[in-house]
């Protein structure tokens, strides 16, 4: 009888073992980390023990990354309520790039604002062709030179296109020294969220 048929038969007939429970008893498997054999039903307790081990890493998981969302969301929250403080188009700038520092720990930011900063015509279809951020670990265009006597030391970026509805006002740029920052597969709900409160502040001064 192969295998398959075993295996077949025992789906198939599940009340098998309740009309034969010596055999749970009197079957011997190989222990999965010995060489020593144990009983069927030993078998079934380490098989439940390893699930109730993998489920308790997955929750750890689960909470790990509901905690961290949480703190995040408390900062955008934090970093709005400050960009509600500026009453001109030069404090917010100067509040806008400052607290990605203070609040979330991003060591390099900058803004150019068109209206200010005519950018190239490359930069302005990137932002314009763009709705969602985009993290990557060169920078774009001529937009290294933006960073100055940081640029060099640079590994990963953020771009965070800024709008007036659907035309595009700007750029905001997210920087660090850690390659791992900002990478093309980590999420951006957050960064995106960040960018429509950056975008909203400035619209009324642009």
């Amino acid at each position: 009888m192969k295998t398959e048929n075993v295996v077949e038969y025992l789906q198939t007939n599940p009340d098998f073992f309740e009309a034969h429970p010596e055999l749970l008893i009197d079957l011997v498997v190989p222990h999965p980390y010995g060489g020593r054999t144990i009983s069927l039903s030993e078998r079934q307790m380490l098989m439940m023990r390893e699930r109730v081990k993998e489920l308790e890493r997955k929750l750890q998981d689960w909470i790990s990354v509901a905690t961290e969302n949480e703190d995040l969301q408390a900062k955008v929250h934090q970093y709005t309520l400050a960009l509600f403080k500026a009453h001109d188009l030069a404090t917010l700038q100067t509040v806008i790039t400052r607290n990605m520092n203070e609040i979330f720990s991003v060591p390099h930011a900058v803004m150019h604002l068109w209206k200010e900063h005519p950018p190239s015509i490359e930069v302005v279809s990137f932002a314009d062709q763009h709705t969602k951020p985009v993290c990557i670990h060169q920078p774009l265009h001529d937009t290294q030179s933006w960073f100055g006597e940081n640029a060099a030391h640079l590994k990963s970026f953020a771009y965070l296109p800024l709008r007036n509805n659907t035309q595009s006002v700007g750029l905001l740029i997210l920087a660090s020294e850690e390659a791992q920052r900002f990478y093309p597969e980590m999420g951006t709900m957050f960064l995106q969220r960040i960018a429509e409160i950056v975008g909203s502040a400035l619209n009324p001064h642009l």
